[in-house]
């Protein structure tokens, strides 16, 4: 419980959590929407990963983040919380914009080309 608060006390964390909260994503979108690096993105990914509260998978050479169901089930209290707080979160309007218009440039696909 101690990691899961310490990964949910630092607000980009929060931010990327409340993307995810609406799809999965893969680092390259969460870069463009939060306008970070990438070591900064998995640095974030790996600390909500490492107490459950995130799960990746790989699809072709890249990482889709997306909420555990595990962390779902586990913590329905502390998910239900989060997902109505988390849309009160200054940037998250704009973040959500942001997401839309990764999700249609396909990043992933432009980067292959590169």
């Amino acid at each position: 419980m101690v990691d899961i608060f310490k990964a949910l006390a630092e607000e980009n964390r929060l931010r990327i959590l409340a993307l995810l909260m609406v799809d999965e994503m893969c680092v390259c979108e969460i870069e463009n929407c939060l306008n970070m690096n990438q070591s900064n993105v998995s640095r974030h990914l790996t600390a909500l990963r490492r107490c459950g509260i995130l799960e990746g998978y790989k699809k072709a050479q890249w990482v889709y983040y997306k909420i555990n169901n595990n962390f779902i089930e586990k913590n329905p209290d502390l998910y239900a919380y989060l997902t109505k707080e988390l849309k009160q979160l200054a940037s998250y309007n704009s973040d959500c914009e942001k997401m839309a218009s990764s999700k249609l440039q396909c990043l992933c696909d432009v980067k292959i080309k590169e």
